[in-house]
């Protein structure tokens, strides 16, 4: 049987190979590096990431940071910045990524441009999978300076998860985290029904 790669994890985990996936997979192999960890089996190391995008993926899968341990911390700034800390040292690295421009060419561009703006053939699509493919070998073979700068910080790390009791919503009747129920004129409402919503 053959020895699946870090980076093979990191695709099948994501579904795709593409420019910020590979970009996450430098920013998460950086801060192990750097921190001298391996990843986390319980809450060992805590990650805050600064946007959203395929990057946290790659940087789940390396660092075993995930939102269901509550060592995942999202903050929606849309910036391509990874913090990852060590609990039991205090340790912590800001991962900063470059502007990885260089790693795409102009047809790169005018495919994704044509693809994600719903106009593109099968064929278009088959041809941005595989300039994507290019760019992120490219990104995966650089120089890590040429892809992120990686400075030691100091961060407050979050406290270790805990496990809530759940509570009812009088008005949609789901369940929710006791802690994140609000109680109006005496009732206990879900977030959505507080503002009007209703359950989602």
């Amino acid at each position: 049987m053959c020895q699946v790669s870090d980076w093979e994890r990191v695709v099948e985990f994501h579904g795709h190979v593409c420019v910020g996936l590979a970009m996450g997979y430098r920013a998460a192999l950086a801060a192990l590096r750097v921190l001298e960890a391996d990843p986390a089996v319980d809450e060992e190391l805590v990650a805050i990431v600064e946007n959203d995008a395929c990057g946290v993926d790659a940087l789940q899968v390396l660092t075993g940071c995930t939102f269901g341990k509550g060592n995942l911390v999202f903050r929606d700034w849309g910036k391509p910045v990874y913090t990852i800390g060590r609990r039991d040292s205090g340790r912590a690295v800001r991962v900063v990524m470059e502007d990885t421009s260089w790693a795409v060419d102009e047809e790169f561009t005018a495919l994704r441009r044509k693809v994600f703006g719903g106009e593109g053939t099968p064929e278009d699509r088959r041809r941005l999978q595989a300039k994507q493919m290019e760019a992120a070998e490219r990104i995966l073979n650089a120089p890590e300076e040429k892809v992120c700068t990686v400075q030691e910080t100091t961060i407050s790390l979050p406290p270790r998860a805990r496990i809530y009791p759940s509570v009812t919503c009088a008005c949609c009747g789901e369940r929710v985290m006791e802690p994140r129920a609000r109680i109006e004129e005496g009732k206990t409402l879900c977030i959505p029904c507080s503002e009007g919503r209703g359950g989602s």
